[in-house]
Formats: C-alpha cells, sequence, structure tokens
C-alpha cells in the first residue's frame, strides 16, 4: 500500500462518515478550546496582578512591625516589642545602598474642600514618595523636606480626589480638611491608577507625623526603602537588617522585597493557570472517550473491509495504522479547531468586557493541541490493535 494510497483510504473512511467524524472532532475541540480560554484567562490575571506590583518600582524593601514568625507562631504587627518609628525612619537613610525612604501611616478620613466632602484614604508619607513609588506631580510640589517629627500642615491631592472636591477649579493654595485638621494645598499628583483594587489618585498625601497623630498611632504602619540599580537587594537587606536591629536590640520587624512579593504571587499565579488548564483537560478526557467510542464502533461496522484488505494482502501493520491515523487526524483537527475558538473567544471577550484582563499562552495552546493528538493515539490503540488481530475469513463471514 503506497503512501498516496493509505492517505486516500483515511480520508475516504472520515468522509464517508461526515456528521460522526465531525461530531467527534468536536468533542476535541471543544475540550481544546476550553483549555486554550481557561489558560488565558489565567495568564491574563497572572500578567495584570505582577504589572499591578511592578507599577510601583521592584526595588523596595518594606519594613514592617513584628516579626512574620516567631518559635513558629506568626506574630505580625502585634508581636512587636518596639514599634517602627520615623527616628528609625531617618537611619535608614544612612544605610549604604540606599536611596530613599519612605516612612507610612494611613487610614480613612474625611476631606473636605471648596465645600465638599469626600471619605477617602489618607496617606502618612515623607518627600520621597515619589521616587520610592515612581509617582509623578503633576502641578505644584510634593511635600518638602525638613524635620519630618514636626512638619507643616502641607497636602498634595490625588488627581481623582482634586476633581471630586474642586472640579475645574484652582486648586493650589488651597484649604483642606481633613480629619478635623486643615491642610495648604500644594501639589496635585499625575493620575496613578489602582493598586490591588486600592485606588492611588482618590487619595490625599500628608506627612506621616500628621497622619499618625490624625489616627493616634505612636507607632509606623511600615517603613519602604528604595535601593539603587547596581545594588544587590541581598546587601541592601543585610544593611537595613543590622541597623534595625542595632536600633531595637533584637529582630521584631519584619522585612520584604517586592521582588519576593512578584516571585510569591507570580508562583501562586501559575499554579492558578495550571490549575484551570486542568479543570479544561477534563473536557480533553471525555473527547479522548468519544474517539474511543466512535473507533470501536468504527471497527464493528467496518469488519467486512478490513477481511478484505486482510485477504488482499493487507499487513497487521498496515491495518493498525490505518486505524491509528484516522484518530489522530481527528483529533488533530478537532484540536486545531479548539484553538481557533478558544483564541477567538479569549479575543472577543477581551473586547466585550476590556476590564477582563485577557493573554493566550502559546505554550498553553501548543501543549494542548499535542494532548489532542496523544489523545487521538492513546483512544485510537484499543480498537486500531482490535482492527488488526480480526481474523480475514471471520470478517468475511460477518460482512
Amino acid at each position: 500500500m503506497t503512501p498516496r494510497d493509505f492517505g486516500r483510504l483515511v480520508a475516504a473512511s472520515i468522509a464517508a462518515h461526515r456528521l460522526r467524524s465531525g461530531l467527534t472532532a468536536l468533542g476535541i475541540a471543544i475540550g481544546i478550546a476550553a483549555v486554550v480560554l481557561l489558560t488565558s484567562l489565567g495568564a491574563g490575571l497572572r500578567e495584570f496582578v505582577l504589572a499591578e506590583f511592578s507599577q510601583f518600582g521592584t526595588r523596595i524593601v518594606a519594613v514592617n512591625p513584628g516579626r512574620t514568625m516567631t518559635h513558629g507562631m506568626p506574630l505580625g504587627m502585634f508581636g512587636s516589642s518596639r514599634p517602627i518609628t520615623i527616628e528609625d525612619a531617618l537611619a535608614l537613610e544612612a544605610t549604604p545602598g540606599v536611596i530613599g525612604v519612605v516612612p507610612y501611616s494611613g487610614g480613612n478620613a474625611e476631606v473636605e474642600g471648596q465645600g465638599r466632602t469626600r471619605r477617602t484614604m489618607v496617606h502618612g508619607v515623607g518627600p520621597a514618595m515619589p521616587t520610592v513609588f515612581r509617582m509623578e506631580v503633576q502641578s505644584g510640589l510634593f511635600l518638602p523636606g525638613g524635620d519630618p517629627r514636626n512638619p507643616r500642615a502641607f497636602a498634595v491631592l490625588g488627581s481623582k480626589l482634586r476633581r471630586e472636591l474642586f472640579g475645574d477649579a484652582p486648586v493650589l493654595g488651597a484649604r483642606v480638611r481633613v480629619g478635623s485638621e486643615r491642610y495648604r494645598v500644594i501639589g496635585v499628583l499625575a493620575p496613578k491608577g489602582e493598586m490591588l483594587g486600592l485606588d492611588m489618585d482618590d487619595g490625599v498625601f500628608i506627612p506621616t507625623a500628621r497622619a499618625q497623630a490624625l489616627f493616634n498611632r505612636d507607632g509606623l504602619m511600615e517603613i519602604d526603602v528604595i535601593y539603587g540599580e547596581e545594588t544587590p537587594a541581598h546587601e541592601v537587606l543585610a544593611a537595613v537588617k543590622r541597623m534595625m536591629i542595632a536600633r531595637h536590640g533584637h529582630e521584631d520587624f519584619t522585612l520584604t522585597t517586592q521582588e519576593q512579593m512578584v516571585e510569591v504571587m507570580g508562583n501562586i499565579l501559575n499554579v492558578l493557570t495550571f490549575a484551570v488548564g486542568a479543570l479544561g483537560g477534563i473536557s480533553l478526557l471525555v473527547g479522548a472517550v468519544g474517539v474511543l467510542t466512535i473507533m470501536t464502533i468504527a471497527v464493528r461496522e467496518r469488519a467486512g473491509e478490513i477481511g478484505l484488505f486482510r485477504a488482499l494482502g493487507a499487513s497487521h501493520g498496515q491495518i493498525l495504522a490505518l486505524f491509528l491515523a484516522e484518530a489522530i487526524l481527528l483529533a488533530t483537527a478537532g484540536g486545531a479547531a479548539g484553538l481557533v475558538l478558544g483564541a477567538g473567544g479569549a479575543a472577543l471577550l477581551h473586547a466585550l468586557v476590556p476590564g477582563v484582563p485577557v493573554e493566550t499562552p502559546w505554550g498553553y495552546a501548543a501543549l494542548a493541541l499535542v494532548t489532542a493528538c496523544g489523545v487521538g493515539i492513546l483512544a485510537g490503540i484499543l480498537p486500531a490493535r482490535r482492527a488488526a488481530r480480526l481474523d480475514p475469513v471471520e470478517a468475511l463471514r460477518a460482512e
């Protein structure tokens, strides 16, 4: 049997049962489409979350009060024997490799301006905030330097809060009330967007010490440290740790780098993407059962044809290859159609709902297509072997 005759026989067999072949391929297509669509959503979510983390920089070390783990017990900020302070932040500014430090304390409070009141986030920060978190001042200035323990009553508004309170009216030099105190607006930040649901544009930025007084806090919620590109992260971590231990006497704080947070989130989201892909793989399993069923039925229906082939001299291997080729061709055709359906569905979903992050991981798509071919091989082996083992005389008698 020549390769040309072999191909014609396979194509003719599939064409002779168009409906059955189409339904079999459709089962595989639905499985592949489910895998591609679900992994596209998972990969899109992964890229979205990582972008949210990295938009504020990847060279940041966060210092939080309390040790994360002490003798196997998570303590958090309530396990700290000594709060972190503005003095700690000032000391960290002198740490080798550090180019900016932001002592942070914040909360939610009412902000009033031009007769309008809005409850929003109040961020107590230092003058290095734009450098550390890659934020730009759209107009005016950010909080000035000076003694952070006795700062002036200046405020910088997020772009959304500025629009909600003042509309198109001039804002620089205007007065706003934050909690029970009045502040002079000296700047407006450029739009920054959201970070994991926190709208950075809908907030007011005031000096850290004033935020501590507003929310009646003795310690800081966090100190954020940014280091230079040329400085290795482990060296900065070691230097920050030495400085904090020297000031506190023992390690009653937690250090976390932005790289660690991105890595952890990336690993979690990779597992999520794999999990949703595995769910789509269940549909592939159903498609495999469909191929097995159809090919088993085909062997029974075509017993006479198989017997004739064997009587004309076709070998066991040729009969086996004939049925395997049909199964593989059906699975591959269904897989290709599933790729188109899955990628097209993902693109359509993103077009209809732009807020849904979608990114087709072509590595998963290629793996799904290879899996479809594997499904065809595995599902076609038993029927093909049964066809190859049929006795020619018995097969012709069945016909």
